[in-house]
């Protein structure tokens, strides 16, 4: 949609002088729907107002509703970021990327039935159940439930007691030992308070609490020789103690951080943000955004806005890419903390480490949101990592040749959208510029028809009038040389790379024009293009021997006496095997089009054997 007011904004935009301040977009119903600051108020805002080719999507959605801006000078950049901030949070703008606090409260929930049960909760109510909390992460109180259980062998399920004794069979948690089997009605009722009271106990006070007061009671046990007793306390600490040596994995020896990563899938982005006090992990935030745009601009606008409505900014933000203004916003938080706050992007070690943790996490959040799995969201953010791509290639097309000894020279183009076969959207070519074998020319050949199809159907966005965020070409540098002369012309911006195979024909690395990325130490990214480079093969293969087989059935007919290509083209197409032309009679093979009663006469007797 064009902006009726464009030509006015961009002549004010001109007039703006080139001094930091904070820029107000406000639309036709004088609402602010967006708050930026500049370094140079001419400069960034006059960008908006000019061509958009280079804008996101977010942004020209934002330019098509703005009627008007206002603008406020500062005398600092740092200044304009310090009123960017306070501003966004007091108007909320739309485009702005806002990010409530609204996690809430969670409680540890203790019933007060007879038989005792904990649970999280988000609320307290008045129902006569004792509330431990409130806690501000609701990601730390089910993780310590799910150990309380688990040490323990607390029941998690729905039944009641003792109104479900003996029912039914434990459940599979009785049998992986996580679960003390309650409803068999097996267990005595002392023996489930005390359970439930070293729980608590856990609870609230951790795992050193929790050991002194078992290995007290474990020691009086054994002085009363009551060893069976004794020996279950043990166990019980023995699983405390493993659970505090699984929780050193999250240990780390920057005491107090923040970890944030960010996946994307399109336009829609996920940040997750993982927590260390005391170099422990203690809560996890994800947030799903709408229309993120390029991972720069939306990490820095992330920062600065989850931190503006947060009391709690720690000492080192450990990201997992870089920021716009990284030093006026480092002052800014840490001006707001009342401590130093630095920026890191570790590339190795044990920070690295924590990074792509963060990131997983943030896959597998924003696998669940669009419908995926894990794995395949995972695989095409690595690979636009190891790719260096500005977007993520939701949208891959492959091509690959195949012919034999340069006769039945076609191609085959497969799609994967979100790392998964869109097989609705597989093409075949057949070569037509020239006759023989020559790989590099019937690439060409193929992409510049590729490309004259995105030209006629583009207004489909369908097929072939969507573009694909990769092309992935069966081959290595030469084949990538020759076709990027095509994608410069077109005036498209299509990043493609070839798949480079080892002489065992397998996967071995991706080429451009240039050199060769290693992609062997990437696992997810690695057996994507493996599958896209097999099932490429397998479909353009696959369309040769078919054609093949069609011109060897065309063949065999044509020995028959008047039967030529045409005729023999027209007899396959309706009948498909030559089975089926054996069978049939000569009335039904007249009926054929091209054909008449003295060419279905020789057919019949050809396969028949007689002269009748």
């Amino acid at each position: 949609m064009i902006n009726p007011y464009l030509s006015n904004l961009r002549q004010k935009a001109m007039k703006l002088p080139l001094t930091p301040g904070v820029y107000i977009m406000k639309n036709s119903k004088n609402e602010i729907i967006y708050i930026g600051k500049a370094k140079a108020l001419k400069n960034r805002v006059s960008q908006y107002f000019g061509s958009d080719k280079n804008h996101p999507e977010k942004v020209r959605k934002m330019v098509s509703n703005v009627s008007d801006f206002d603008y406020i000078l500062t005398d600092s950049e740092f200044e304009a970021l310090v009123l960017e901030c306070s501003l966004i949070k007091q108007h909320k703008p739309k485009y702005n990327i806002l990010l409530k606090d609204d996690k809430g409260y969670s409680y540890i929930k203790i019933t007060n039935d007879e038989w005792r049960k904990l649970s999280c909760v988000k609320q307290k109510v008045a129902d006569g159940s004792t509330y431990l909390g409130p806690y501000t992460s609701g990601w730390f109180v089910k993780n310590a439930l799910d150990e309380a259980y688990k040490i323990f062998k607390i029941p998690t399920c729905n039944k009641k007691f003792p109104q479900d004794f003996g029912k039914s069979r434990p459940c599979m948690n009785y049998y992986i030992k996580q679960c003390c089997g309650v409803c068999s009605g097996k267990i005595n009722k002392s023996d489930y308070d005390e359970r439930i009271d070293s729980a608590i106990t856990f609870l609230k006070g951790g795992n050193s609490l929790s050991v002194n007061e078992l290995t007290n009671k474990m020691n009086e046990a054994a002085e009363r020789l009551d060893f069976e007793y004794a020996g279950t306390l043990r166990d019980r600490i023995i699983s405390i103690e493993k659970m505090a040596e699984k929780q050193k994995v999250f240990a780390n020896k920057i005491q107090d951080q923040d970890v944030i990563a960010l996946v994307k899938n399109g336009d829609i982005g996920c940040f997750t943000v993982l927590k260390f006090i005391d170099g422990k992990l203690y809560d996890k935030e994800n947030f799903i955004i709408n229309n993120i745009g390029d991972s720069v601009s939306a990490r820095t606008e992330f920062i600065k806005q989850y931190y503006i409505i947060r009391e709690r900014i720690p000492k080192q933000l450990t990201l997992d890419g870089e920021i716009e203004d990284e030093n006026i916003i480092s002052e800014f938080l840490s001006n707001k903390a009342n401590q130093k706050v630095r920026f890191v992007y570790p590339q190795k070690s044990e920070q690295y480490a924590l990074i792509e943790m963060c990131r997983s996490n943030c896959a597998e959040y924003l696998a669940q949101y669009k419908g995926y799995e894990n794995k395949e969201i995972s695989a095409i953010d690595e690979l636009a990592r190891l790719l260096n791509l500005k977007n993520t290639p939701v949208y891959i097309e492959a091509y690959d040749n195949s012919n034999t000894s340069g006769s039945e020279n076609v191609a085959g183009m497969i799609v994967f959208e979100n790392g998964r076969p869109l097989k609705s959207a597989y093409r075949k070519f057949k070569i037509k510029g020239f006759e023989g074998q020559d790989d590099f020319a019937s690439m060409k050949e193929v992409i510049s028809r590729r490309i004259d199809e995105y030209f006629k159907n583009k207004d489909t966005e369908n097929g072939f009038g969507r573009l694909p965020d990769l092309i992935l070409l069966d081959g290595g540098k030469g084949q990538v040389s020759a076709v990027m002369p095509i994608i410069e012309k077109s005036g498209l911006e299509i990043p493609v790379f070839g798949m480079v195979k080892d002489n065992k024909h397998r996967t071995r690395a991706i080429t451009t024009d240039g050199e060769e990325i290693s992609i062997n130490s990437k696992r997810k990214s690695f057996t994507l293009i493996s599958n896209i480079q097999e099932e490429v093969h397998r479909f353009a293969i696959g369309y040769h021997r078919q054609r093949r087989d069609k011109k060897n059935f065309s063949s065999s007919l044509t020995e028959i006496e008047g039967i030529g290509q045409t005729r023999a083209k027209a007899l396959l197409k309706y009948f498909k095997t030559i089975k089926r032309i054996s069978e049939a009679d000569i009335k039904e093979l007249e009926g054929i089009p091209s054909m008449n009663k003295k060419s279905a006469i020789a057919v019949y007797n050809y396969y028949h054997n007689t002269e009748s």
